[in-house]
């Protein structure tokens, strides 16, 4: 009779990153997680209709202020409408375009500098030369352009949003993949017969993941940023549709009466941006095979 071997079961990943972090990272995981959670939820939490207006309701300041209206918790707008409500699908609107726009750019930076680090010669001078171009615009105004051409509907605000940053993709990825097809096991890998994709997809892809979740945070946080310029200088997602950002701009000609207006959607951005910076470093350092075993 063989005696059985218990193999003690692990924690699940998620609890031991947790438990493996320290208290700036369970805050800025629990303020992301509860970010995210507000924004899939708001047309459930919301308690108005984001675009209600209530002209004998406008410019009501927040709970616990003299003229407060019951039921409008963080005040309301110059056009009545609550405050709350906008800032709830406003965070729902910024987050899902950072996200699509930090997406895009990515799969299109890291497909061009992992082609341009593997395939080398003509394709990879022409790459780094577009990327050089692209550097070289300053992309405020490549957005403006673009803007001024095609409207500001969602669609090309996704387009903008995407194409911003895919050059600090292309680049990270492209000098990480020269690195690392220098070492001794992907001279290995070819020499064995393993082709292009193979080592790309095998030894190359888990190696740079740490660089480009790093760049992903980043760019994830830059591209709210810049949503919000965009939307502060009225030239993102158009009105009566609201963003952070647009509430921002809209709301700044009324700082000095209806300061509440602005700082809402504004705490809301540097939550936002807070926590995905912090995640990111966070992510970057359990991502890293170089760093995983130490």
């Amino acid at each position: 009779m063989t005696a059985s071997t218990h193999i003690p079961s692990r924690a699940p990943f998620l609890l031991t990153l947790w438990r493996d972090s320290n208290v700036i990272q369970k805050a800025a995981a629990l303020i992301g997680l509860a970010l995210v959670l507000m924004a899939l939820l708001a047309p459930l939490i919301a308690p108005y209709d984001p675009l209600a207006q209530s002209l004998i309701s406008r410019l009501r300041p927040p709970l616990g202020f003299e003229r407060y209206k019951d039921g409008f918790y963080l005040g309301t707008d110059e056009l009545g409408r609550d405050v709350l409500s906008r800032s709830l699908h406003g965070l729902q609107l910024t987050l899902g375009l950072a996200l699509a726009g930090a997406t895009i750019g990515l799969l299109i930076g890291g497909t061009l500098g992992l082609f341009a680090g593997l395939r080398r010669g003509w394709a990879e001078d022409a790459i780094m030369a577009a990327v050089d171009l692209q550097i070289a615009v300053p992309f405020t105004l490549l957005a403006l352009l673009i803007l001024a051409l095609f409207g500001s509907s969602l669609t090309v605000m996704i387009c903008v949003l995407g194409i911003a940053g895919w050059e600090q993709y292309a680049r990270i990825v492209r000098a990480e993949v020269r690195k690392i097809t220098e070492l001794p096991f992907i001279e290995a890998a070819r020499a064995s017969g393993g082709g292009q994709r193979y080592i790309a997809l095998t030894h190359v892809l888990p190696n740079i993941v740490s660089p480009l979740v790093v760049q992903f945070t980043l760019s994830l946080s830059n591209i709210v940023i810049l949503e919000s310029t965009l939307s502060f200088l009225g030239l993102g997602v158009q009105p009566p549709t609201a963003t952070l950002g647009s509430m921002v701009g809209y709301g700044r000609d009324y700082m000095p009466t209806a300061p509440w207006m602005v700082i809402a959607p504004a705490a809301l951005i540097i939550l936002v941006t807070f926590s995905v910076q912090i995640l990111g470093d966070w992510l970057r350092d359990r991502a890293d095979v170089r760093l995983r075993d130490r």
